[in-house]
This record gives structure tokens, sequence and C-alpha cells, in this order.
């Protein structure tokens, strides 16, 4: 615990004359591998706050102490992680741990500044998608809108669309209520109608009225749309897109 305190003092003096320099608070952090919210309460401290403050850690018994080295191996392995997931880690792995979100954030800060493993960023990755052939493939999506009625009262549509991968043709159907699944299969062959004619993929947002829920990978459909499905002789298969850490999920009906 020396060493903490050492440490923490030469990171106060190294602010200070910094900023004495002219360095700004966003410019320091830089040059010290800490955030700039660190930087400020590291100026907050008068001398005698500062002495009193590095005391207390010397003293004190902190209640993650006992997973401090799990907590460090995560840190270094994923410098990008936030106190939140570590929290969501710990008590998955510790049901039985009671603990609040600002001693996470907290101790996981600290954590950071003792052993200097600075946060860092995970810039998100885009790439162009080359669109299918004309008539390919098809993309269905639902949302809503506010509107103003003849009355002045305000009323909310629903609608669900289609539109072409490749030529961006669209068809549209509208509701003052909200859609069941009969009304999206009836919409499905108005739109086959209206398009002359079937692609091969329909691409969708996993959505309620089409999939119950995501088991293992495998997406368990509604029992009508399912129905559908079968009656139509489509092929199910799903698409990860997986730049983001959350993926987000699509289903893809070959016909």
């Amino acid at each position: 615990m020396e060493d903490v305190k050492v440490d923490k003092w030469e990171m106060y003096m190294e602010i200070h004359q910094l900023i004495k320099k002219g360095f700004s608070k966003t410019k320091v952090a830089e040059k010290l591998g800490i955030s700039r919210s660190t930087v400020h309460r590291y100026l907050k401290k008068n001398p005698s706050d500062m002495s009193k403050w590095v005391d207390s850690i010397q003293t004190r018994s902190k209640k993650l102490d006992p997973y401090k080295e799990l907590i460090l191996s995560w840190l270094r392995e994923h410098p990008d992680m936030s106190a939140a997931q570590v929290e969501d880690w710990l008590k998955e792995r510790y049901e039985d741990l009671e603990v609040g979100e600002s001693t996470v954030r907290s101790y996981v800060r600290e954590l950071r500044e003792e052993y200097k493993i600075r946060k860092e960023t995970s810039p998100r990755i885009y790439e162009a998608i080359l669109d299918s052939p004309m008539g390919e493939q098809i993309q269905v999506d639902f949302g809503h809108t506010k509107q103003k009625a003849a009355d002045s009262k305000e009323v909310k549509l629903n609608f669900i669309a289609f539109v072409l991968s490749n030529s961006r043709y669209k068809y549209m159907e509208w509701l003052d209520r909200p859609f069941t699944t009969q009304d999206v299969i009836k919409a499905h062959e108005n739109a086959f109608k209206w398009y002359g004619g079937i692609p091969g993929e329909l691409v969708y947002d996993q959505d309620s009225l089409i999939v119950v829920s995501e088991n293992g990978g495998d997406l368990i459909l509604t029992q009508e749309f399912q129905q559908y499905k079968e009656s139509r002789n489509l092929r199910l298969c799903q698409v990860f897109v997986g730049v983001f850490l959350c993926p987000l999920f699509y289903i893809v009906f070959s016909l």
C-alpha cells in the first residue's frame, strides 16, 4: 500500500505541474493516460485533502478487494471495459455478491489509476455492402408515425414497409391500430401481388409479430407465421451483423 500512496502523490504533483505549465485538462489527461474527470478530481484537492484521502485509502478495507486480481485480469485483457460490464460479470459469477454501482465504478477507476490501465475505445467499423441483384431481395420493416386527423386530434398510424434492396422500390400498408400476425401475412401476399412476384430473400428486423424468441441461435417463430412459412415452403436462415458488441439480428427467408 505504500507504493499506492507514492503513486497517487506523484500523480497529484504531475497534474499540478502540467497545469501550471499551461496545458489544458484534456491534454494533461492524454499525457498521463488518465481520464479528464480524474484530472479534475485531483485538482479539486488541496495538499491537506490529498493527504487525508491517501491515508484513508491505506487504512480502509474495500469490499471488492477479494476480487481484485480477477477484475485486473479483465481490465488488462479488455482495456475498453466499462465499470458496468465489470459489475455484470462479477454478479454473473458470484450471485450472492451485493455491491452498488458507485462502489464498482470507484474501485475500477482506482485500479486503472494504480496500474495505469488506460480506458480504450473501440471504433465502430463501417463497411459498404453490395446491393443484391435486381429483384433478389426485399427488406421488410415496421414503424409508426403520429398524424393529425380531420378533427385535429392526433392519431397513431402503424405501417409495414417492403423495399427492394437494389431499386429501393417500395410498397407500404397502413393501419390505425397495431398490426396482428394475420395482418402481416396478408400484407406479404398483397406486396407479392403488387411486385408481380416473390423475391429470393426477405430480410426482417426481429419483430414480435414474427418471432417469439431466440433460443441458442435458433429463432422461434410465432405459430401463425410458422404455418405461413411452411405453406410457402420458405427456408429460414439467420444473419449476424458482427461489428457491434451486441449483434443485430435479422431473419432471412429464402424462397
